[in-house]
């Protein structure tokens, strides 16, 4: 009686852990708002992320942790906002081991997933410590470890967990492995041998962050629509690869990744398992003025003002997709006010895994599969310290800026009301009083004291004394 007993509960666990849901996280680089067609761009072709929305969910409010890479990334991974994150910036840093800094894959493997990431690291800023993503709770690892040597599209080398791979043609700026095809191609057969799930895949795409480089073909499409004009040639190249045909270059590196999206999407339709799979696609932060590329090339921030550096809307609001036939239903968009923060409390909930208890998001399963019950954040928040230090707060419809937060003690607040101003033109602190006092109090009620000194508050640091009895010199 009891050999039965036990083959049956062997068939039920068994039947459980497939139904868990393959998922795949995948991360463009300083893409702007506006850089997609089914976010409004006219110039640049997305066919397959446009076909995503379309058979999927489109959000029209969903914000990235910060408006640099290393912590908006770090935002993702730890489920915290930039006022308790460790990462606060970009530098030579990267998260602790464990216990600290925790990051939601491993809760994943915990839970019998495979976990893998394939790309740029989100594990730290600039650093060459390949150990890390093993240690910190991905099973694979393949790509960048420092996002300053994500800068170049012909890497002397990448890790494949702690081996270093090296490319001896490769001089940075040209070579005869270019990283962009070299990423997917490792995406694709990572998919392909663990098709039997479940597995979580972080696809961190390079593109389109500076350098300026696409590959001949691509470029090619868009020489007939832009008949842009060479720049002058140049001997040396400056950090970023020099590019004589910026505009044709940035199109063809948006098109190109939209095609490897493609090629992912495909690949699961091929294996039969697209049905068990969520993808979801996101930007570490808005659109980038690096390379050549500047954002009124493209209009690349939509309607939105700023961009990458800033906490104006174009700097942090990001485009976000989210697709899963059969359980998404197929043209629906959603201004639920979510953030990178939420990312992994949703993983955690889609996968079974256990909760994070010191998380600042909260899970958006109900609005990914159309289901009542979705909570709310009271407001979303932000600090950034590069620029002498910029804090942002959402509420509602209200947003409030403070700019130079790192040098001076009360900066002057900037009020918007999003939802008449959504490009941030019109200041109205002084109109609304009472919501700027409430806002900074919610803003100091979520900022926490870094443990680095360059991620301090001016409030924070000591004041200057001047000394009365210096003598001035002519």
């Amino acid at each position: 009686m009891k050999l039965p007993i036990l083959l049956t509960l062997l068939i039920a666990l068994t039947g459980h852990a497939a139904q868990k849901p393959n998922i795949i996280y995948i991360l463009a680089d300083d893409l702007g708002y506006g850089d997609l067609g089914c976010y409004g761009q006219k110039v640049i072709q997305t066919p397959r992320l446009d076909q995503m929305a379309a058979e999927g969910l489109r959000f029209t409010q969903h914000y990235s942790g910060s408006t640099v890479c290393g912590p908006s990334r770090s935002c993702m991974l730890t489920g915290k906002h930039t006022g308790h994150s460790y990462v606060r910036g970009n530098g030579h840093l990267q998260m602790r081991l464990d216990p600290h800094d925790e990051i939601f894959p491993k809760a994943l493997q915990q839970a019998g997933y495979h976990t893998a990431m394939i790309g740029k690291s989100g594990l730290g800023c600039n650093t060459d410590d390949a150990t890390l993503p093993n240690a910190k709770g991905f099973d694979y690892f393949f790509g960048f470890t420092s996002h300053t040597q994500a800068h170049w599209y012909f890497p002397e080398y990448l890790w494949r967990n702690s081996e270093k791979i090296n490319y001896s043609n490769n001089t940075l700026h040209a070579g005869d492995h270019y990283s962009s095809e070299l990423v997917i191609n490792e995406a694709l057969q990572y998919i392909e041998q663990q098709k039997d799930g479940p597995f979580f895949l972080h696809l961190a795409f390079q593109i389109p962050h500076a350098s300026l480089r696409a590959k001949e073909e691509w470029k090619a499409k868009y020489r007939p629509i832009l008949k842009e004009t060479l720049l002058p040639p140049k001997t040396e190249h400056p950090h970023y690869s020099y590019e004589r045909e910026p505009k044709t270059t940035y199109a063809a590196m948006v098109s190109y990744m939209d095609h490897n999206v493609g090629l992912v999407i495909d690949k699961l339709n091929e294996l039969g398992i697209a049905e068990n799979t969520l993808v979801m696609f996101s930007s570490d932060n808005g659109a980038m003025e690096e390379g050549g590329h500047t954002i009124k090339a493209f209009n690349s921030s939509g309607d939105l003002r700023g961009g990458k550096r800033d906490l104006y809307e174009g700097g942090v609001r990001t485009p976000t997709l989210a697709w899963w036939p059969g359980k998404i239903a197929p043209g629906r968009t959603s201004d639920h006010l979510s953030a990178f923060w939420d990312i992994s409390a949703t993983m955690r909930d889609l996968a079974g895994a256990r909760p994070q208890a010191d998380t600042d998001g909260i899970t958006m399963t109900p609005t990914l599969l159309g289901k009542p019950g979705q909570k709310k954040h009271s407001y979303l928040y932000w600090e950034f310290h590069e620029r002498n230090g910029k804090r942002g707060i959402r509420q509602g419809k209200w947003k409030l800026i403070l700019l130079k937060t790192g040098t001076i003690r009360h900066p002057k607040p900037e009020l918007y009301n999003l939802e008449n101003d959504p490009s941030e033109q019109h200041n109205v602190a002084q109109h609304n009083p009472e919501v700027v006092s409430q806002l900074l109090k919610s803003m100091d009620a979520a900022h926490s004291l870094s443990e680095h000194k360059n991620f301090r508050l001016a409030t924070e640091k000591p004041k200057k004394v001047s000394n009365p009895h210096r003598k001035s010199h002519p």
